[in-house]
């Protein structure tokens, strides 16, 4: 089964099956070893493709899976591991490493290999809250509560000492970007040339890189530790997930973004007339959004081993004595517990999020790109946060099920009509991932900087 060719994401388990077939292929090129165990008893398998035998100082280490919602990332990984074989032309002497699936757990409970619309791929959808986020959970708990799956990742860039960490990621609607932790010089180039040939529209203005450098559309360089971070939405710092892990051995980390529906809004290179009107509008439209979530909300019971540490206790519509219908679903079912506790991450982020677009650092200038990117990051929130807490009310027929169903299809189609939504093929995808990753690869080779990778930095 041509998994591309057939539209899906592969999970987990056929990722496993395919490396190992690929290692059966390539005997003493390519090997699968398992990096460690996720919270849930689930295998982080790590494959290892070094094609000119045992590698020679610092390589590459491609992260696959990191967010559960965004499945693309092990294709492309797959993908990478066999150019890497086949093509002499990529410089592979150091090794290449590919962690498939950073959160099994979590890629176990966001069920949709093959959605056709962006309301069937909410209809399972499944995102961990900040601290059960790999990458994350070092930005928001303290060294001694970690989760297993950032120890494993920690401890593979201890072991490997990459000079190039890149991390796979996705976006439902939109256009592809890169985030870098050291600008890349030359990779803006290539990077547009792909996107340009697969049809694919730059995010030029995106919301998770807003205030950051940018060497060039779509390319952004985050802030220095120490520096400021202007216009961050999240309560994630990057400065301190595992992508600045490899930074100890002189290593850099990419992210690669690459949506699984276009819009060509968010390539809108053209002066927004009132940026500062827009969002408040859409900061109004957030927090009213969220007010309907949060109603619904307030009818199911609390979480069990909710998450203390995150973005403030401010969860909307905390406190559930009144109105709470039927037992807590989350006390037998370790399924809605987890689904609960994203819902509730979801919407304790939106109240500080809408005053962030509202107050003095609010932008009085900014492109029609950036503030269309704004405007599917803040649908998305609310969205998300209806998506998973329908699943938790479905599965114990709650009489508030039907009346949210309705609520997160309009939104669906609503998001889809108003950005234009477009499908890119997962082979389109997996192919611009692909490119951008040896692209960033061989530059930093041509700059030398492959050379010095591995050396620890005090």
């Amino acid at each position: 089964m041509n998994l591309l060719r057939d539209m899906r994401y592969p999970t987990p388990s056929e990722l496993a099956l395919a490396a190992r077939t690929l290692v059966d292929e390539h005997p003493g090129h390519a090997r699968l070893r398992r990096a460690g165990t996720s919270r849930g008893g689930r295998p982080l398998w790590l494959l290892s493709v070094e094609p000119g035998g045992r590698p020679l100082g610092a390589g590459v280490l491609v992260v696959a899976g990191a967010h559960a919602n965004e499945p693309v990332g092990g294709a492309t990984a797959l993908d990478l591991a066999r150019r890497v074989l086949h093509d002499p032309a990529i410089p592979a002497g150091r090794g290449w490493h590919f962690l498939l699936c950073a959160d099994p757990d979590g890629a176990a409970l966001h069920r949709t290999p093959r959605p056709a619309s962006l309301l069937d791929y909410h209809r399972n959808f499944f995102r961990p809250p900040g601290p059960e986020q790999p990458e994350w959970a070092p930005s928001l708990l303290p060294p001694d509560r970690l989760p297993p799956e950032t120890l494993a990742l920690t401890a593979l860039i201890d072991e490997l000492r990459p000079v190039l960490q890149v991390s796979l990621h996705g976006t439902d609607l939109g256009g592809t970007w890169v985030q870098l932790t050291r600008d890349i010089p030359g990779l803006a180039e290539p990077f547009a040339a792909s996107a340009v040939d697969l049809r694919i529209p730059v995010e030029t203005g995106a919301s998770d890189a807003a205030g950051w450098p940018s060497p060039g559309p779509g390319i952004f360089v985050m802030p220095r530790r120490g520096a400021d971070a202007p216009g961050a939405f999240h309560p994630e710092d990057t400065r301190l997930s595992t992508w600045y892990h490899a930074h100890r051995y002189a290593g850099t980390t990419a992210i690669v973004e690459v949506p699984m529906w276009a819009s060509d809004l968010v390539d809108d290179p053209a002066p927004h007339p009132d940026p500062r009107g827009a969002l408040r509008l859409l900061a109004g439209r957030l927090t009213a959004d969220a007010a309907l979530v949060a109603r619904v909300r307030d009818r199911v019971g609390e979480v069990p081993g909710r998450p203390d540490t995150g973005p403030g206790d401010v969860r909307a519509g905390a406190g559930r004595d009144a109105g709470t219908v039927g037992a807590d679903p989350a006390a037998a079912d370790p399924e809605a517990a987890a689904l609960l506790r994203a819902v509730d991450w979801t919407l304790a982020l939106i109240p500080r999020i809408a005053v962030e677009w509202t107050g003095a650092g609010a932008p009085a200038e900014a492109t029609a790109a950036a503030i269309a990117s704004i405007d599917a990051f803040g649908r998305r929130l609310s969205l998300r946060a209806a998506a998973m807490l329908l699943r938790v009310l479905r599965s114990q027929g709650h009489p508030a099920a039907p009346g949210l169903d309705r609520l997160v299809t309009g939104w669906c189609e609503e998001f889809a009509a108003r950005f234009q939504a477009r499908r890119i093929p997962v082979a389109t995808q997996v192919e611009h991932q692909s490119r951008t990753v040896l692209a960033a690869y061989e530059r930093l080779v041509a700059a030398g900087t492959a050379g010095t990778a591995g050396a620890v930095n005090a």
